[in-house]
């Protein structure tokens, strides 16, 4: 297995500011159905460039696109990262980060981690809960707020079915009662299903979606480390997407081999199951490209052993040559390291053309490249159920002209006005995009 390299170690324990090498490609070269993927980078020293994350001024806010305005639908957040909006119009925030997983901060690595997740903005407590956002005027912003659901554990994706409402929970799925139009769940959860959590628990975050006849349930787990360097027994359930019957519990794996899978939204012409999946680091700054995939059933898209379809990655021993024949190609890459996390179709959107028929990506931004990349909001047009062009900017300007990060999106959902919400967890904002007056 994948061992990590002492001068690694010590040279980021020395600095921990941007050191490694640098992208010769654009983000674009890396972007699209068929990404520029060059050779692997096996630098002494992977890159390792932080936007230390500051805040926005006061007054400040992204950069929308032509034809687009966007403002503040809720402020004063803490660490918003995902959303989820009910039937009724109300919009349910997961204020959530990492829950205790004490053996992945273990030695020089996992403190140098920490450090590097300190300057992004990510070692903030988790609030372990989620709020329930109400624009009662319609006026584009949040006049009540309350505690929906606390005493959580790293909550994150949310689904409605029917009187269900589903919480991902970072180890299990839970289900509470729900009646429309309730400011506060005081029901005690039911669990429907255990999910793999523990002290290593290296990528946490757990979304869940519901099938379109609520029959089922389909979650995320992402890996339990960037390349199966803490061993492929610790990955058991993990890299994958589960499929879970509401009425019996009965869960299975439906797609495997997707490192750290989180978005999750059908796509509306075709019906199929839509994800966007970070890919692993530590090879350049070029690769690997994050992508949105459309997901078979039983589906295996790579991961630890290869990236991109069959492209062998030699850090992983030992290899699995029959599952990498078996790998499947993305559809669609979306930029080396952007941390593409968000994602929903324009279904329902009222904001203006390009910005009709497609999907919406948040990206959270890179730490393993040099110059950096995503933390934006794009927007990848499609025709009959496939991306169709390159992607067009939706919200820019969370860096600051010093490369800070003022702000990074993460979970993006369209409300019932057609307008676009994006989770902003560095600025603890949520933001709303609507087309410009």
């Amino acid at each position: 297995m994948f061992k990590p390299r002492s001068a690694f170690i010590v040279v980021l324990a020395a600095g921990l500011v941007a050191c490694g090498e640098t992208s010769t490609l654009q983000v674009s070269d890396g972007t699209g159905p068929s990404p520029r993927l060059p050779a692997p980078n096996k630098t002494l020293i992977p890159t390792v460039n932080v936007a230390p994350a500051i805040g926005w001024p006061a007054g400040g806010k992204p950069v929308a696109a032509a034809g687009t305005q966007v403002a503040a639908f809720a402020e004063g957040l803490e660490h918003p990262r995902w959303l989820y909006v009910l039937p009724n119009g109300d919009v349910l925030v997961a204020e959530t980060n990492a829950p205790a997983k004490p053996e992945d901060s273990t030695g020089l690595r996992g403190w140098i981690s920490e450090k590097i997740m300190a300057r992004a903005g990510a070692t903030v407590p988790s609030p372990n809960r989620i709020t329930l956002l109400r624009d009662a005027d319609h006026d584009g912003v949040a006049e009540t707020r309350t505690v929906f659901l606390d005493n959580l554990n790293s909550p994150f994706g949310m689904a409605l079915v029917g009187n269900d409402l589903y919480v991902a929970d970072t180890d299990r799925l839970l289900r509470f009662p729900y009646a429309a139009g309730q400011t506060r769940i005081e029901a005690p959860a039911s669990k429907v299903v255990d999910l793999p959590g523990g002290p290593l628990n290296h990528h946490w975050t757990k979304n869940v979606i519901a099938s379109q006849d609520g029959s089922k349930l389909y979650v995320t787990v992402g890996s339990n480390s960037n390349v199966g360097e803490n061993g492929l027994e610790k990955e058991e359930g993990r890299a994958a997407i589960w499929e879970v019957e509401r009425a019996s519990a009965k869960a299975r794996i439906f797609a495997s081999g997707l490192r750290n899978p989180n978005g999750l939204a059908w796509e509306p012409d075709s019906g199929a199951l839509w994800t966007a999946v970070n890919e692993r680091d530590e090879i350049g700054s070029d690769l690997v490209p994050d992508y949105i995939t459309s997901v078979r059933d039983g589906g295996f898209y790579g991961w630890p052993f290869s990236y991109y379809g069959q492209h062998v990655d030699e850090r992983v021993t030992p290899q699995n040559p029959d599952l990498v024949a078996k790998a499947i190609a993305p559809d669609y890459a979306v930029g080396p390291h952007t941390a593409s996390l968000g994602l929903a179709f324009a279904t329902g959107s009222k904001l203006p053309a390009p910005f009709t028929h497609g999907a919406f990506i948040g990206q959270h931004g890179s730490w393993n490249r040099k110059p950096h990349s995503g933390y934006k909001v794009i927007f990848v047009p499609f025709n009959a159920g496939k991306p169709s062009g390159p992607p067009v900017d939706l919200l820019t300007g969370f860096l600051d002209t010093e490369e800070n990060a003022m702000g990074r999106p993460v979970g993006v959902a369209l409300d019932r006005q057609g307008a676009v919400l994006v989770a902003d967890d560095v600025g603890n904002k949520v933001w709303r995009v609507t087309a410009a007056r």
